[in-house]
């Protein structure tokens, strides 16, 4: 009667009451099964896993054989991070009741803690066969399938939790996540409006909401999908960190550096914050506090992984320790553009009596070869000498203390072979009018690309025909493939680019690279080209803002655009500037 009474008042929600009738039962009997497993479980409902463990292990002594006590000593034990005790827990239960849908898919949960995916989805999918209506395993077994890149599959998984629930917020959520991955960023923001709507204080929702509407460019909306997710919590410090990176867009330095500060305040590890607030310092061009917070990549998981973290045993070097006779490991660490760039460091680092090792990206072997200091030059992945110290390239600016006024030069940098030049002299042919090589598009997986890069026809139309246009890009879109057949006054060369020495020997022998901000444009600049680079509204850091000039490179001049997504007024004066060219102005 007693335990009746107890589970009545449990059940509408008068804990205290019902607590205090299991401890009255305990007291008369203390191996009174229901009491003990009821009190257990209360103690698990109002977060007290500590308290609930204890009563639950009491009830399973009592009574070894009941499914239930175990799948709930499995949740207290989860909710504590006791992993493997929680695995075991929930085994059991198993063990006792084959079809016991809710502990295989808590199992799954406590796998996917684990890292241990594989094993996470096959206990999903056996709650799943068990119930097939159970929409928390889908949309669980969904953010496994996320988790292992199967992001279709995880797509579906999200649908048929939504399908059998339609009021189930964290699915349309994350169907928002996956969507946005797969870049129908349309689908993902109506994912994410269909999650706000039905439960408004989603401050999660507002905040990733606001990356969608930074890369369909809807900055303002950003900003203020952000806002919204900071006033539902005020010390949410990623969607400060987020609001930073839209305000930069927006070339509001100020104020992105203010939001990003703002961000470490809530968080002082947030290397994520530290690494954008660097980017933000360099496009100002203030190097000194930008060149030390870009050292923060190596904190976060996800930049980190971009970067290419290494471990070594040897010491990290950053202009502290004397070079003199020693052997210095210096590695290429992102982008190909990037190592081309910063490469002209290897000889500032062999001047200080250094041996100098420099490992950079297969294709850039034969082209850095001859780079001035050099002592041996490796491809990624062969096997690596005897070293003292290392330092990736891109870190070489902090050791040197870099800033404005004393960026290296790029003489003597890189020089290109002969040999190559001959070649493509012979497949050119006599030049009967000026050459300009051009360059429209970038690797479509660089997470800027569809800011950077621009369509064939888009170029085409503002080029003017007194030219000898020659593409210096091996890959293009389909869609550029049709452009490019139809056109007949751009000669493109494709998989007869070996590498960037034919590369280099092709920009050798013409008088213009017009390029977007590609690996190409660093390669056309350390040459010494006349190179003119189109850039985004909002630039990599490295072209700094509201200058046509490079500080980087004496060669270059820089093409901006006035608005975001907006090319034509750059390309108006490119066409502008090749016809002057003609005009002898």
């Amino acid at each position: 009667m007693l335990v009746q009474q107890g589970l009545n008042l449990h059940q509408r929600g008068n804990l205290n009451d019902a607590q205090n009738i299991y401890e009255q039962i305990l007291s008369i009997q203390e191996n009174n099964f229901d009491a003990l497993q009821l009190l257990g479980a209360l103690f698990a409902q109002v977060k007290k896993y500590p308290q609930a463990i204890k009563f639950l292990s009491k009830a399973i002594i009592v009574d070894p054989n009941h499914a239930g006590c175990f799948s709930n000593l499995g949740i207290s034990f989860q909710k504590l991070r006791r992993l493997e005790e929680a695995l075991s827990s929930y085994d059991k239960a198993i063990s006792l009741q084959a079809d016991y849908a809710e502990a295989y898919s808590n199992r799954g949960a406590v796998l996917q803690e684990l890292k241990r995916f594989d094993e996470a989805l096959s206990s999903y999918d056996k709650a799943i066969s068990i119930k097939g209506d159970y929409a928390e395993a889908f949309n669980s077994r969904g953010t496994v399938l996320e988790e292992l890149k199967r992001l279709e599959e995880a797509l579906s998984s999200y649908h048929k939790a939504i399908s059998i629930n339609k009021d189930f917020t964290e699915s349309y959520y994350n169907r928002g996540n996956v969507l946005h991955k797969l870049k129908r960023l349309e689908e993902a923001l109506s994912s994410y409006d269909k999650a706000i709507s039905l439960h408004e204080d989603y401050a999660e929702a507002y905040s990733n909401r606001g990356l969608v509407l930074q890369d369909l460019k809807r900055l303002e909306e950003a900003l203020s999908s952000y806002d919204k997710a900071i006033s539902l919590h005020e010390d949410y410090a990623e969607a400060y960190s987020n609001r930073g990176t839209v305000l930069e867009e927006l070339k509001r330095l100020d104020e992105a550096l203010s939001s990003y500060e703002k961000a470490i305040s809530i968080n002082k590890d947030y290397a994520e914050a530290y690494w954008n607030s660097s980017i933000c310092y360099l496009l100002a061009g203030n190097f000194n506090e930008g060149w030390a917070r870009y050292e923060w990549r190596w904190q976060s998981k996800s930049i980190s992984k971009t970067a290419g973290i290494r471990k070594f045993s040897q010491p990290l070097w950053l202009g502290t320790e004397v070079l003199k006779d020693q052997t210095i490991f210096l590695y290429a660490e992102q982008g190909l553009g990037d190592t081309i760039q910063f490469s002209r460091y290897v000889s500032l680092v062999a001047g200080l009596g250094a041996k100098v090792v420099l490992e950079v990206q297969p294709s850039l072997v034969k082209l850095l070869s001859y780079l001035e200091g050099i002592s041996q030059i490796i491809s990624k992945g062969d096997k690596l000498p005897n070293f003292d110290y290392q330092c990736p390239l891109m870190s070489l600016p902090l050791a040197f203390k870099t800033e404005l006024k004393t960026i290296p030069s790029v003489s003597k940098n890189i020089s290109t072979d002969e040999k190559k030049v001959e070649k493509w002299q012979a497949i050119l042919g006599e030049k009967t009018k000026p050459r300009v090589g051009i360059v429209w598009s970038g690797a479509v997986n660089h997470k800027n690309d569809l800011q950077r890069s621009l369509k064939l026809s888009q170029l085409i139309t503002h080029l003017p025909s007194d030219y000898e246009y020659l593409s210096l890009q091996k890959k293009i879109s389909d869609v550029d493939k049709e452009v490019l057949i139809e056109c007949c006054k751009i000669k493109h060369f494709g998989d007869d680019l070996k590498d960037f020495t034919d590369t280099a020997a092709l920009c050798e022998l013409i008088d213009i690279v017009i390029s977007v901000d590609t690996s190409v444009a660093h390669l056309a600049g350390t040459l010494g080209k006349n190179t003119w680079v189109l850039l985004p509204y909002s630039p990599d850091w490295r072209w700094l803002l509201d200058r046509n000039d490079s500080p980087w490179y004496s060669s270059v001049k820089l093409y901006r655009q006035e608005k975001i997504n907006d090319w034509e007024s750059a390309l108006v004066n490119i066409e502008s500037d090749l016809k002057k060219l003609l005009n002898g102005n």
